[in-house]
């Protein structure tokens, strides 16, 4: 599901909000979501998962076009432990 799949099923659920509104509240939360990730805080949402960020420490890789080797820096990568949600038909 796209942002904007979710903004319009949202919506189609709550027709007494108007879509601007809820397009406003889904990116104000996709942003203080973004903005703790990269802060490197945890960020745990009840009922879907945990989202952190792990650190990849420095390290030799190689350009794939031309083969040389390069030095990739160190960084910080998003990563999550998604619950499992399997849903039944």
């Amino acid at each position: 599901m796209t942002r904007f799949e979710l903004i319009q099923k949202l919506v189609e659920d709550y027709p007494h909000l108007c879509a601007s509104d809820v397009e406003r509240t889904v990116a104000a939360i996709f942003d203080e979501i973004a903005t703790a990730l990269s802060r490197g805080d945890r960020v745990e949402l009840c009922g879907f998962g945990t989202l952190v960020t792990k650190k990849r420490q420095a390290r030799q890789g190689r350009n794939p076009r031309s083969g040389d080797d390069i030095d990739v820096s160190e960084n910080r990568s998003p990563s999550s432990g998604l619950e499992d949600h399997r849903v039944s038909v």
